[in-house]
């Protein structure tokens, strides 16, 4: 895992707990969330066997619906009723769910496969008609990563992540986010490079010697990167 600036411009305290990624500290959890869906864009949240990233991906998912969002979910690692599991009525009526862990080389024959596999409902998202913000989770990239060409991965990332309109365009303005789960033990540093140039935020999970730490990286337009490093107790 790459060391951040041990200067970072931002500090504050977030606890992360290693079972299932909860997050809490100084300023409400909101406000906190707020803070990595502001930039648009692709947000990687790349956890580890240990520092696992799930619960943080799910909780931004929560909180994008809770703002009136659309959330298109890629499912591959866990069953759709457990990822669902601990959404109330309102958020779950916002996800729109592709279930790639039931059938994932699409064996069944059922008609609810997806003949065009992963890289094909992320195509199919990318020419979605709906002109409002929307939300895209990858649960996860590594499962994408491990079956498929890195660099068209990459591709649709960046268009996935580029649906953004602007003043002047004719079509109303617009943002999107792309939530992207990255177990990185799974990957070499090459492929976790060429992942973070594509990001506008990402947030590394981890913890030494007791202590949970989050790193985040804000990679906003024309500015130089700006970091905050948030640690905490692990048995608080």
């Amino acid at each position: 895992m790459s060391a951040p600036p041990s200067h970072p411009e931002r500090a504050g305290l977030w606890i992360v707990t290693p079972s299932e990624s909860v997050v809490v500290g100084v300023g409400s959890q909101s406000e906190m969330l707020d803070s990595l869906l502001a930039l648009g864009g692709l947000v990687l949240l790349r956890d580890s066997v240990e520092w696992e990233g799930r619960g943080l991906l799910k909780a931004l998912i929560k909180k994008s619906a809770l703002r009136g969002e659309q959330v298109h979910v890629l499912g591959c690692e866990v069953s759709e009723e457990e990822f669902r599991e601990g959404f109330d009525s309102c958020v779950n009526s916002r996800l729109i769910y592709y279930d790639l862990f039931r059938d994932p080389l699409s064996w069944s024959k059922t008609g609810e496969a997806f003949p065009e596999g992963p890289l094909g409902v992320l195509r199919a998202i990318c020419r979605r008609t709906d002109p409002g913000p929307a939300t895209i989770a990858l649960d996860s990239l590594s499962w994408l990563l491990l079956r498929l060409p890195c660099s068209a991965v990459c591709q649709t990332l960046h268009a996935l992540s580029h649906q953004n309109s602007y003043p002047g365009d004719s079509s109303p303005v617009k943002q999107v986010h792309v939530l992207g789960l990255l177990h990185e033990e799974l990957h070499g540093p090459g492929l976790v490079g060429a992942l973070s140039s594509l990001t506008q935020t990402e947030v590394i999970l981890g913890g030494l010697m007791g202590q949970a730490s989050a790193h985040v990286l804000f990679r906003k337009p024309q500015q130089r990167p700006t970091y905050q490093v948030r640690r905490s107790n692990k048995n608080n």
